[in-house]
């Protein structure tokens, strides 16, 4: 699949507001800094859909992108380190979280993860808290451009058997970078392949 069109459609603090439709919803969310914002618009083909910074949690709401009039792409924000009062990181959990539990049009939460760092006990306690709740997600490592292929296997073997040590079953994984386009097209195939099977439903 490729991405040959995609609409900014709004942004909101609350999951109730968010765009009224039936389509499937494909979420983006990462501690801050993990290469968000760049990957999604490296897979849309648009250097501005998603804002990126230098500052990490820079997104603050939920964002909604109409992609080629049959799906939308979430940009959720960040968590984590994000240079904002306890009570605003309160907030934006609470916001992540309700999304996440009560969205219905969720089909999938992509969790974006350094591919250079060891296990992080926020990433590893998320997905915990989504699995918990039968929240369809799967792992999406970034940067692996910044580091040599062996060093990026090494990382990713430590990673999942970091997993493995809580999961019988590890979810669907992918080794991204928005520098080089790696790991786009696996991405987009997989979006487009549930889309299929839900319209075979």
């Amino acid at each position: 699949m490729e991405i040959k069109k995609a609409i900014y459609v709004g942004s909101n603090t609350d999951w109730r507001k968010c765009p009224k439709h039936s389509l499937p919803e494909f979420a983006f969310i990462g501690r801050s800094n993990v290469g968000k914002s760049s990957l999604i618009n490296r897979l849309a083909n648009h250097k501005d859909l998603a804002k990126t910074s230098s500052k990490p949690g820079k997104t603050l709401c939920i964002n909604h992108f109409f992609i080629n009039d049959n799906w939308y792409l979430v940009d959720l924000p960040g968590y984590g380190f994000a240079k904002i009062s306890k009570d605003g990181r309160e907030k934006l959990e609470r916001m992540i979280k309700s999304y996440v539990l009560q969205r219905e049009e969720l089909v999938n939460l992509f969790v974006l993860v350094d591919s250079r760092l060891e296990p992080q006990q926020i990433d590893i306690e998320f997905m915990e808290f989504l699995g918990v709740n039968n929240v369809p997600f799967s792992i999406v490592f970034t940067k692996a451009d910044k580091m040599s292929r062996s060093k990026l296997n090494e990382s990713l073997q430590a990673y999942k058997a970091k997993l493995e040590e809580q999961w019988e079953e590890l979810p669907p994984i992918f080794v991204t970078s928005s520098e080089t386009g790696l790991g786009k097209e696996e991405l987009l195939d997989y979006i487009d392949s549930i889309n299929q099977s839900l319209e075979e439903q």
